[in-house]
């Protein structure tokens, strides 16, 4: 009896798959299977001329299986073809001018059991590969030419079965090599033609100026024209791109349509047009324009600045897709498409890139999939990529995810194409992120000026003698009979000649012009100077209109269950609104959202445990206790003209501020905010307040109306959670770059917050949030100080008889009511308290005429509760000429924010409280 008759008619993949099984679980599989499998791995580690089997009965019985030494070679065909799957990327030909690292073991078949007479038999395993039946030498020349050639790719690791077996039958089609027409060929060609012609030309006419050149890595130009007129094609309508420096001026010419005379001009080193405007160095400036692809569309191409941090752009391109997505197309990730360009050594070394990706499937930052390009030029500045990374590739980062990464030969034109439209495929079939690592190098040194032989001797002697990817294309093509050798040179000199016209006209220019990045969506927006920033603006609102708000988000759907303590809440907010008349920080938020709503500009708000908010004060979100159903009440707001998002971020500061202001850039006319769960943690973002939030108008005249909402206030809570270094921020503050405020009543930031959407203009708003005066009974306004007030930018005290005041006191934030509880319980009324609530710009018209009022107070004091060296004492001293005669009242030098030990925090708060009191202590 044929012990292994059942083999005959099973298939190769089946018994591939099958084997898999038994491999993690053997007990899982049916009993002659796994007899089988277990006769396969004995033969496997030594003799296979015969099977032992113990029986059911305990009999121990030997036999030959001619079979399973046939099955046992195909099932080594099969690991063969696994092996070239997971490690045919470790063998390919994509480094243009080094040899590549070694490993082992090699894709040799002796390695897989196999033998050189096996080459000439046929193998079922075939069918695995979509060949059929076929000699072993054509299932490797077929698996060699799909993973071993220009392209190399890592997916094995994604972990959806769907995913793979869709790249499999993807890189199955022409063994992964394109099959492009003749025209096809030209096109990219001409691309590359640009790419190189641009290059060379600056080369010549500015010689030694920085410029980051593409050469070495050209085929990026045709690779993003032919992800754009591609995506085009499948419906894409806008692109957000985002790209450092190396490549980024062939980028904006080649792809995005900026004039090469204005490129001249910034060369040429020209002042601006605009006087409020001090502008950048030209590799850093984004772009905005319109392009018709060859089929006709018309599609929105974006590219966003970029500061020198390489990839802090990362983060902004993803805010701004998902606010075209979110906006413009109604939550369609189909119809923008991000791409990220990066360099090897930053990818690879910048911890914000690994925060983008943890982003990529979350439901407040997913933007449908990024394809990310790695300009890999095998070196950063003059660091070796052996000193760069510990990981095998710069694009490991893109594991995280189990997205595809496609390894390709920059000097290979085609294969460069090809590998980018499979990734664009990619992308819109799964909506995830895809990896391209374009590896070439870097002709010159890191900025033309540069000497490169000084650290990578042997590499810029290959470097030097190696044919730029223009020439080896053209060379392939006159091979082949596409073009004749006098067709490039007519592409070279017809693009040169449009250069040189293009420059002729900038010379003629005196200035340069900043073309504004993403006009459309700041149509109607102004600029604003510190003049109009001071301007009052009308926040307030007709009561019934609050009134219907309050109704809606102060009442929870009766016919679900939430937990007692959630019901009680929002029961307290609807007593509050509607009995009391005592309203809280919490129903501040909740009604400046709601009305803003009712008038049709969007919310949204991110970050640390935003929903339910890190002291538990805001509830934005609640939850039904049995299925955890998420209920945003302020989407039930009748006649609501706008939208409500809340998002609890991931445990990122750096990516997530940087999305966040993306986003506010893409969508002016929604209220974005980040909060920070204390507000010290906002260090950890310091990169995007110094290049953007600070700096971007200045820069690269863009407008930013991102709120930011950063606890601060000292309760005894340690240094971390204590400060929100609000001496950073206002160190950063000038003429008229952003706001700085520290409110204290529930009413002023109910205005402050209408305020940053009812103006024609949009700035940075950073506000200092309470703590311990979430739940003040002091801490408290009415609702008619919301419907019918204004943002007050200082406020006067209230109770101090102007002719007993001996002492004026300006004081911020949360230390006023710590301040007049000591008032109230020593009695004394020769001290007033003045709260300065905008500390930018500050309002020093107001304070000098509060200061006049106070005739018979000589003694004039600045209080605060932070260290002398931070809080707001500087900031005053800088921008307010009378700060220079105050008495400062505070803690001493300290190089930490406040004391860890409770006893020592009260101690040395309690003496600073004394001394505001106290004229005559130091």
């Amino acid at each position: 009896m044929d012990r292994y008759s059942f083999l005959n008619a099973a298939h190769t993949s089946f018994f591939a798959d099958l084997y898999d099984q038994y491999l993690e679980n053997p007990d899982s599989v049916e009993p002659s299977w796994r007899a089988f499998f277990q006769g396969f791995d004995f033969g496997q580690n030594g003799d296979s001329s015969s099977v032992v089997e113990t029986s059911e009965a305990g009999v121990t019985e030997e036999y030959c299986a001619p079979q399973l030494q046939n099955l046992q070679k195909e099932f080594r065909v099969i690991k063969l073809i696994e092996g070239y799957r997971t490690r045919g990327h470790l063998f390919t030909r994509t480094n243009p001018v080094r040899e590549r690292r070694k490993y082992t073991p090699t894709l040799d078949i002796e390695n897989f059991g196999l033998e050189q007479s096996d080459l000439d038999k046929v193998f079922d395993a075939g069918e695995v590969v979509g060949l059929g039946p076929s000699k072993l030498r054509d299932i490797i020349d077929h698996l060699s030419r799909i993973y071993c050639q220009s392209i190399g790719i890592e997916y094995m690791y994604i972990r959806k079965p769907e995913e793979i077996d869709w790249i499999q039958k993807k890189l199955n089609i022409n063994d992964n090599h394109p099959d492009f027409t003749a025209d096809q060929k030209k096109l990219i060609l001409s691309r590359l033609n640009d790419a190189y012609s641009f290059e060379t030309f600056l080369h010549t006419k500015y010689v030694g100026q920085k410029r980051f050149s593409v050469e070495g890595n050209e085929s990026l130009i045709p690779a993003l024209d032919a992800i754009i007129e591609r995506a085009a094609d499948l419906g894409v309508e806008d692109f957000v791109m985002g790209m450092a420096h190396r490549g980024r001026l062939n980028t904006l010419t080649n792809i995005f349509g900026k004039s090469a005379k204005d490129i001249f001009s910034e060369f040429d080193g020209k002042d601006y047009e605009q006087d409020i405007f001090d502008g950048d160095v030209k590799y850093h400036l984004g772009w905005t324009s319109c392009r018709k692809t060859r089929n006709g569309k018309e599609i929105n191409i974006n590219i966003a600045p970029n500061p020198s941090h390489l990839e802090t752009v990362g983060p902004v391109v993803q805010g701004i897709a998902r606010a075209k997505q979110d906006r413009k197309f109604k939550g369609d990730y189909s119809k923008v498409l991000p791409i990220i360009v990066h360099g090897d050594a930053a990818i690879s070394g910048q911890g914000v890139v690994y925060e983008v990706v943890q982003m990529a499937q979350l439901d407040g930052y997913k933007t449908g999939g990024t394809i990310h390009i790695v300009v890999n030029n095998q070196v950063g500045f003059t660091t070796n990529y052996l000193d760069g990374r510990s990981s095998t590739y710069c694009t490991d980062v893109a594991k995280v995810t189990l997205s595809p990464v496609l390894h390709v030969n920059a000097d290979d034109a085609e294969a460069v194409v090809h590998a980018v439209l499979f990734a664009l495929d990619f992308r819109m079939q799964f909506q995830r992120d895809v990896f391209i690592d374009l590896l070439g190098y870097r002709k010159y040194g890191h900025n033309e000026g540069d000497e490169p032989r000084f650290t990578q001797p042997k590499l810029y002697k290959a470097i030097g003698k190696h044919l730029n990817s223009r020439d080896i294309y053209a060379e392939q093509l006159i091979k082949s009979g596409v073009i004749d050798k006098s067709y490039v040179a007519k592409l070279e000199e017809d693009y040169k000649a449009k250069l040189e016209s293009e420059l002729e006209d900038s010379r003629k220019e005196e200035k340069t012009k900043i073309t504004p990045f993403m006009q459309d969506e700041w149509e109607g927006f102004n600029d604003a100077d510190e003049t109009v920033m001071m301007q009052e603006v009308d926040t307030s609102i007709e009561l019934s209109k609050l009134d219907d708000v309050a109704k809606v988000i102060t009442k929870l759907p009766e016919d679900k269950k939430f937990l007692k303590k959630v019901a009680k809440l929002i029961e307290a907010r609807n007593t509050m609104y509607f009995e009391t008349n005592q309203l809280d920080w919490a129903m501040a938020e909740m009604l400046a959202y709601g009305s803003l709503m009712t008038e049709g500009y969007n919310v949204r708000m991110s970050g640390q445990d935003v929903e339910r908010g890190t002291f538990s004060h805001r509830h934005a979100v609640v939850k039904v206790e049995d299925s955890e159903e998420e209920i945003i009440m302020h989407n039930n707001i009748p006649g609501k003209k706008g939208d409500f998002s809340v998002f609890n971020s991931l445990l990122s500061e750096y990516a997530v501020v940087g999305f966040d202001y993306g986003y506010a850039m893409a969508s002016p006319k929604t209220l974005t905010i980040w909060e920070a769960q204390f507000g010290d943690f906002v260090n950890g973002a310091q990169i995007m307040m110094d290049q953007y939030i600070s700096a971007a108008e200045d820069k690269w005249k863009l407008q930013n109306g991102l709120v930011m909402f950063l606890p601060h206030g000292y309760e005894g809570q340690g240094a971390e959670h204590s400060s929100g270094r609000m001496e950073r921020f206002l160190q950063l503050c000038a003429t008229d770059n952003m706001f700085v405020a520290d409110v204290t009543t529930p009413a002023n930031m109910f205005h402050l917050l209408r305020k940053q959407m009812k103006v024609d203009y949009r700035k940075p708003l950073i506000i200092f949030t309470p703590k311990s005066l979430l739940r003040h009974p002091k801490v408290v306004s009415t609702k008619e100080e919301f419907a019918q007030g204004s943002f007050q930018p200082v406020i006067d005290d209230p109770q101090a008889d102007v002719n007993k005041v001996k002492s004026l006191v300006f004081c911020t934030g949360k230390f006023y009511y710590d301040l007049i509880e000591e008032r109230e319980k020593n009695g004394r009324d020769d001290v007033a308290f003045v709260r300065v609530e905008q500390l930018f710009p500050l309002p020093s018209e107001k304070m000098k005429e509060i200061i006049a009022k106070y005739k018979n107070a000589d003694d004039l004091v600045w209080a605060q509760e932070e260290p002398r060296n931070m809080g707001a004492y500087s900031h005053m001293l800088m921008h307010f000429e009378e700060a220079k005669n105050f008495r400062i009242s505070s803690r001493r030098f300290y190089g930490s924010p406040a004391a860890g030990s409770s006893v020592r925090f009260k101690k040395r708060h309690e003496k600073v409280i004394e001394s505001v009191f106290d004229k005559t202590m130091v």
